[in-house]
């Protein structure tokens, strides 16, 4: 005869299998237990609570950098004269140069800008070009590199010249040719100011002719009290030029001379013209080390690069190492109940970390046995010794669960998911029929 046996709790209880599951109570615990619902706004209060993130070292924060060229241009101290009684100045002009286009160099920077497509209004039927613009820097061996189309040799050409090795290489490149390349940062020509003037400086050439007068003005001007005592030398291809301040202010002749490139400039209060001279000797060895020895300043840059970046490497790696090996201190958030994975959940270092990233980064909750209603964030409170807050949260409607990216997690938090009342059922159940079966067979025999 069959029949039909009904497990009830306490014919469980009986045979001692009854299933202990864990949940959230305030009762039993010895401590102060305040439950509150997880909303908008109790989150911002959750999230009052202070708390920094750690760290990463230092060196996670540094980069390698570019480093600084040597003899990057500076100029060197203006020389010191003591007072001496002057005699008649010569007048040694230059001669007039004639302006010549601006040529391109190593060091100077263009904008090629690019005609990439047309767009057609489908409203009114206008059209209009879209455009994409770059700005290249010319390289030492005197090309600029453009994408999809290679190096294009432009040093010692003008603007115009360079324009037509862009054009040709673009045909050849099979690209729209329509463009526009117009020099953006001047540094291969420069003039060289310094003495009695303001500030000296290094004086660019751009495409206008730079005269005496404005690479002046430029350098902050001349500064001497009394011009019948001063000069201005002009060092040029192996030639000192002399000017005295009387006969360049007394007319704009010597102010409208022009000025090109690797000129070096001196106003001179004085006539020790051995110590003008150590001024020029300068300028000379700063132009042919910019020139010359461009290439070896670069190698050891890069040498002085690769070295930071490799110190850099080794303290990251060693880092990584002893944070894997548990050597080093972290913050952790600790998932118990019905998760997919019961785990912890190291925080982020330098940013916080929400509700949403621990349960999702994990794998979420357990659909088939967690309880959506019943999502805790459990938190003791470090400054009232047995007192915790259980943050509720109850997902059974979805939207519930936008309030989890912004509720910020805290260091030994404890995210906690209870079971279904039919979990519950089905594990007592699970348990109890090995239980039952021994019985009946020891009944049996």
């Amino acid at each position: 005869m069959l029949g039909t046996v009904f497990l009830t709790p306490a014919l469980l209880s009986g045979c001692g299998v009854v299933y202990t599951s864990s949940a959230v109570s305030y009762r039993g615990t010895g401590m102060d237990v305040k439950v509150i619902d997880m909303t908008q706004q109790m989150a911002l209060v959750a999230n009052a609570s202070p708390y920094t993130p750690r760290s990463l070292p230092a060196e996670f924060y540094q980069v390698a950098g570019g480093g600084n060229l040597r003899g990057a241009g500076a100029l060197p101290q203006a020389p010191s004269f003591p007072n001496l009684t002057p005699g008649r100045l010569q007048l040694r002009p230059p001669p007039a140069v004639t302006p010549a286009p601006y040529q391109l160099g190593t060091g100077d920077t263009v904008r090629l800008t690019l005609a990439r497509s047309t767009e057609v209004d489908p409203i009114t039927g206008a059209s209009a070009a879209t455009t994409t613009a770059q700005e290249l820097t010319v390289r030492d061996d005197g090309s600029i590199s453009i994408p999809a189309v290679g190096p294009v040799m432009v040093t010692d050409m003008t603007v115009e010249d360079a324009e037509a090795a862009v054009f040709s290489r673009l045909i050849d490149a099979g690209i729209d040719p329509q463009f526009s390349l117009e020099v953006a940062g001047f540094k291969s020509r420069r003039a060289s100011v310094g003495g009695a003037v303001g500030a000296p400086a290094v004086v660019p050439i751009t495409l206008s002719n730079l005269t005496l007068g404005e690479a002046l003005t430029a350098a902050g001007g001349v500064q001497v009290q009394d011009p019948e005592f001063g000069s201005i030398r002009l060092y040029r291809d192996g030639t000192l030029y002399q000017i005295p301040l009387t006969d360049f202010f007394a007319g704009s002749q010597y102010q409208k001379l022009s000025v090109v490139s690797g000129d070096a400039i001196y106003v001179d209060t004085t006539y020790d013209l051995e110590r003008a001279q150590a001024f020029y000797e300068s300028q000379i060895n700063i132009i042919s080390l910019e020139r010359s020895s461009r290439s070896a300043a670069l190698s050891e840059l890069s040498t002085e690069i690769g070295l930071r970046r490799s110190a850099l490497d080794e303290t990251r790696d060693l880092f990584a190492s002893r944070a894997q090996l548990g050597a080093e201190p972290r913050d952790y958030v600790y998932l118990a109940g019905e998760v997919t994975k019961q785990s912890r959940f190291p925080l982020p270092y330098g940013q916080q970390a929400s509700l949403a990233d621990v349960l999702f980064e994990q794998g979420g909750f357990d659909a088939a046995t967690g309880s959506p209603a019943q999502i805790y964030v459990l938190r003791a409170d470090p400054a009232v010794p047995g007192s915790a807050t259980a943050w509720h949260l109850d997902a059974r409607n979805a939207f519930a669960f936008t309030i989890a990216p912004m509720f910020e997690m805290r260091p030994n938090d404890i995210v906690f998911v209870e079971q279904q009342p039919i979990t519950k059922w089905n594990r007592t159940v699970q348990q109890s029929i090995p239980s039952l079966v021994t019985t009946a067979a020891a009944a049996v025999n």
